[in-house]
């Protein structure tokens, strides 16, 4: 069985808004698309585990041409299966609040936090977003996320964290949380065949 790492190789950790921070969007259209912004449902989970799969092939592309494609095949050796085991994990687990984007009835985007500590400071951890393809540059990951930082405040943590990866496949999602208010802590995993 393949291990899934709960952070990706060259991951940079983000650190969140203060509580009390205006995080949501009023209700209505996103960027000219009329997108709900729902809690997740077991009925969404086939879904929320394909469209990512779509949004992340940059992603990957970026890590085998940063990692070279030794290296890339030995941490990645099938990416997709193990992403959607992952997504389909954080969807299901307890420990975990997740909402959808939903535009004409089908969830596009989706974003879930877990919840958990830091040197004994409570975090809520954006552990998961991602929008379909389709549906991207229309402001639903913005909207996903302020949801999430929203729940975060409303519950008295103090402090919210996204993590990303430096390479270039997640540049985007680098000036999104920039957008949103997180500071960067740059960290870098280095890989080699030996």
């Amino acid at each position: 069985m393949l291990d899934v790492p709960s952070r990706l190789p060259g991951t940079i950790e983000w650190q969140g808004p203060e509580p009390g921070r205006p995080a949501a969007d009023p209700p209505g259209p996103i960027g000219g698309v009329d997108a709900a912004i729902r809690p997740l449902t077991d009925a969404d989970v086939n879904a929320v585990v394909a469209f990512p799969l779509d949004a992340w092939v940059p992603v990957f592309a970026s890590f085998q041409q940063v990692m070279g494609p030794r290296a890339f095949d030995l941490v990645y050796p099938d990416w997709r299966t193990a992403q959607a085991r992952a997504v389909a994990e954080v969807c299901r687990s307890g420990d975990v609040d997740a909402w959808v984007a939903d535009v004409d009835g089908a969830p596009v985007g989706f974003a879930a936090v877990r919840w958990t500590e830091e040197d004994a400071t409570p975090v809520g951890e954006v552990e998961m977003i991602a929008v379909a393809p389709s549906h991207q540059r229309a402001g639903i990951a913005g909207r996903l996320l302020d949801r999430a930082v929203a729940e975060i405040a409303g519950r008295g943590v103090p402090l919210a964290g996204i993590g990303t990866g430096g390479d270039p496949g997640h540049a985007p999602a680098r000036a999104l949380y920039e957008r949103h208010g997180f500071t960067g802590l740059p960290l870098v995993r280095y890989y080699r065949p030996p």
